[in-house]
């Protein structure tokens, strides 16, 4: 048997296996959860400096007389 006859046995062998496993993957491959990419700090944070820039804006704006 010639090498590359054998690496085609070995691939046809592999498409086999995979054809037997069909229907029986999970619905999912990712993980469900509640996992962030950013920490609660960090959110709180964000959520801090932008409604508090949004206040500072409307106070400042409503103190030097509306649209200027």
């Amino acid at each position: 048997m010639t090498n590359s006859r054998r690496l085609a046995d070995r691939k046809i062998e592999k498409f086999q296996k995979n054809i037997t496993k069909r229907g029986s993957v999970p619905e999912t491959t990712v993980k469900k959860g509640n996992d962030y990419p950013v920490g609660p700090v960090v959110l709180g944070f964000f959520i801090f400096v932008v409604i508090g820039s949004s206040l500072f804006q409307i106070i400042r704006t409503a103190t030097s007389g509306g649209m200027a």
